[in-house]
């Protein structure tokens, strides 16, 4: 049946605004060429979404036409404020930006694990506070939190998770209380890392793909036709726990050592680049996994990894001479084959054509370590999967929750 007057109307106020939202500002005339509709009826609902206070004129196109330049609209950026929340082991980092995305404040602090749960709780706070102000925001309309850890999908809180620090999970009840009216949203950080891979990053032409998080924890997203696929109980991708061969012993329910995460995490990173000769060059002593692998590519001739970068990615041991060329090799190797446990599992179990080596250590690797990787895939499996590295590494979390804020708040203000 065809749509009604006010259904249409909707329908076509939807499309122009999810087009303003992709393209940024367009003209009137812009609009009528992508939405196929009437000059009239463009006319219509750009009035419309002025008069409500969705879209406004932020310019002219500056076209070479007679006549006045054209109007150029775009949605209301001051409309609402959102903020993301990255929140590790270690500390926390958050963004603010208005409601088409921009970024307008940023900060982070270090927390220590003796700070205790309400010290804590009330650092985290306070940063958000504090970046909401420097950002001109009165009021936050949505806080993504990206965590480490089970999101429960029933409640949408992070599950009490041993291993985890417990102020973790009272975070997100002190976000509520001291930001009353504020959506929050809490989503598990391989997952929100995932998301930038796709819209921004290594994934940007796949709709099937799984993201493989290297860094301090092992965690794998899992994105299907478009779609994340959490689980029935919000555990998809815990990968850490997953029994492979190589371990001393079997991992249990509340403790992932012994499984894969005793290859592949960081701690284990490090101790196999002690072994193989890779850390026992003086100035590398401190190092990060993440600036380990970046040297041991560097030792092999790879330079420069990865696509893009962050600060995380600019760090490396400059201070050391470069790895012996034997010792890199063998590193490298090592751990591909370590990590070709995990990402064979994926493959058997998901085909999903595509693993994107996320985190820092994933985008520290670039190419020589997924080569690496994808080379031992295509023994071990009949299944054809390209192996990338990450284009964002640790900030596709932060990313990740933005666009997570954005699109929640976007979706509720333009109903």
């Amino acid at each position: 049946m065809p749509a009604s007057p006010s259904t249409a109307r909707a329908i076509n106020d939807r499309l122009a605004l999810r087009l303003l939202q992709q393209e940024g500002p367009l003209t009137a005339g812009q609009l009528k060429q992508l939405t196929g509709l009437s000059r009239p009826t463009v006319a219509d609902l750009v009035e419309r979404l002025t008069a409500s206070g969705l879209i406004e004129m932020v310019g002219e196109s500056g076209e070479q036409r007679r006549g006045p330049n054209a109007r150029l609209y775009g949605i209301v950026a001051d409309r609402a404020y959102l903020a993301a929340l990255d929140v590790r082991l270690e500390g926390v980092s958050v963004l603010v930006s208005d409601l088409v995305g921009r970024v307008l404040a940023e900060a982070s602090v270090p927390i220590d694990d003796d700070s205790g749960t309400g010290p804590a709780v009330e650092q985290a706070v306070a940063l958000v506070e504090r970046a909401a102000k420097e950002a001109g925001a009165e009021r936050l309309h949505t806080v993504c939190v990206g965590a480490p850890g089970l999101i429960d999908p029933t409640t949408g809180e992070l599950r009490d998770t041993s291993g985890l620090p417990a102020w973790h999970r009272r975070l997100v009840a002190a976000l509520h209380e001291r930001l009353p009216g504020t959506r929050i949203v809490v989503e598990n950080e391989t997952n929100l890392a995932a998301l930038a891979e796709q819209r921004d990053g290594a994934a940007r032409d796949r709709d099937t793909f799984v993201l493989l998080w290297l860094g301090m924890g092992i965690g794998a997203a899992v994105v299907l036709d478009g779609a994340l696929r959490r689980g029935a109980s919000g555990g998809a991708g815990e990968l850490g726990f997953l029994p492979v061969p190589g371990t001393r012993g079997l991992p249990s329910a509340t403790d992932c050592e012994g499984g894969f995460h005793s290859l592949a995490g960081a701690g284990a990173v490090l101790e196999l680049a002690r072994e193989c000769g890779v850390l026992g060059i003086e100035g590398a002593e401190g190092s990060s996994a993440a600036e380990v692998v970046r040297w041991a590519v560097t030792g092999v001739g790879g330079g420069a990894s990865g696509a893009g970068g962050d600060a995380d990615a600019a760090a490396t041991p400059d201070s050391a001479p470069a790895p012996d060329y034997a010792c890199a090799a063998r590193f490298l190797d090592t751990l591909a084959d370590r990590l070709a446990l995990g990402v064979a599992s994926v493959v058997a179990l998901l085909d999903p054509g595509c693993v994107v080596l996320g985190g820092e250590v994933g985008q520290a690797g670039g190419d020589e370590l997924a080569v690496r990787v994808a080379e031992r895939i295509t023994r071990m499996s009949p299944l054809p999967a390209e192996v990338r590295p990450s284009a964002l590494g640790g900030a596709a979390v932060l990313r990740g929750a933005l666009l997570t804020a954005q699109d929640g708040a976007q979706g509720e203000l333009f109903g």
